[in-house]
């Protein structure tokens, strides 16, 4: 299984075989049933997550109410807040499908980052991404409405529609199921020529 963690790797840089070898003996490659939690509220986060293949969800409970925070998916990594950290959560972390991750300590980060050092430049351009889609994301969300929020989720992750449940959708724009079902029936009325 760890032979995917290589494969992925080798789109960024050569792989040696003396480290296709380690990759591939070593625990880092999970492989998790749909609805495994990874992590609960109140639980301390001690480990990071790579998804190879699957889809992670991150929530909170407000007030009794489910809210998703964001989606993961294939080549997203999955950083908790207060990862390392000896604070507890205050989100959880659930698989929506099976899942197959690189999962690290940040001391297991750090050793295998000593040992390799030629992964630090794939550690740091994959860094680099994420920063910048949670800030696009973080702006976007913060000055749109629902339903720009729906019409971006189309463009921009399209497969998150195939693959997530409704409601969780709808957490995820800020809107009741309900609100999502009129904003989708809305926009799927064909506009009128005057």
């Amino acid at each position: 299984m760890s032979t995917e963690l290589a494969t992925y790797l080798s789109r960024y840089m050569p792989i040696t075989d003396e480290l296709a070898d380690v990759l591939a003996k070593s625990s880092f490659v999970q492989s998790y049933p749909r609805a495994t939690v990874l992590l609960r509220e109140g639980e301390r986060a001690e480990k990071g997550y790579f998804i190879l293949k699957g889809c992670i969800r991150s929530y909170i409970l407000k007030n009794g109410e489910d809210k998703t925070i964001e989606f993961f998916i294939e080549e997203e990594s999955v950083l908790p807040l207060g990862l390392g950290k000896d604070v507890p959560s205050e989100h959880f972390l659930e698989c929506l499908e099976d899942t197959v991750a690189v999962v690290s300590t940040p001391d297991q980060e750090e050793r295998t980052l000593a040992e390799y050092p030629q992964l630090k430049t794939v550690c740091l351009a994959m860094t680099e991404i994420m920063a910048e889609k949670l800030q696009v994301s973080l702006a976007r969300y913060r000055t749109s409405t629902p339903e720009e929020r729906y019409l971006d989720l189309v463009e921009k992750r399209p497969d998150l529609l195939q693959r997530i449940p409704q409601y969780q959708i709808a957490s995820y724009l800020g809107v009741q199921p309900e609100s999502l079902s009129r904003i989708r029936k809305r926009l799927s009325r064909p506009t009128e020529k005057k």
